[in-house]
């Protein structure tokens, strides 16, 4: 704000996050059944944007099953005794960049 006299004038100061880019890609996994799996990747920087893991085209969360963890720029996804039906795509999103495997 700045004035002088009886006039004023303001404006705003307004302040977006860079968006982060996946720099470390997923990678393809082979298990055995009741294994557990674990799947990573790395972004160029830590950020506030909403990163989401997906099995096939099914949100997941964190549960008995499902460990989501983000570590600085690391973020994880460990899927625990793995059966038949855990088979398929797994994919990680953040904005508009994705990693399958």
């Amino acid at each position: 704000m700045c004035e002088t006299g009886d006039q004023q004038t303001t404006a705003t100061v307004l302040v977006k996050e860079p968006a982060a880019t996946i720099v470390e890609m997923l990678k393809d996994i082979t298990s055995y059944e009741g294994e557990d799996v674990v799947f990573e990747c790395r972004l160029s920087r830590e950020t506030t944007q909403d990163a989401q893991w997906f099995l096939g085209d099914v949100p997941l969360q964190s549960n008995e099953m499902n460990e989501i963890g983000v570590q600085g720029t690391r973020h994880t996804l460990i899927l625990r005794k793995v059966t038949l039906e855990d088979c398929g795509p797994i994919s990680f999103k953040v904005g508009q960049q994705t990693s399958t495997a």
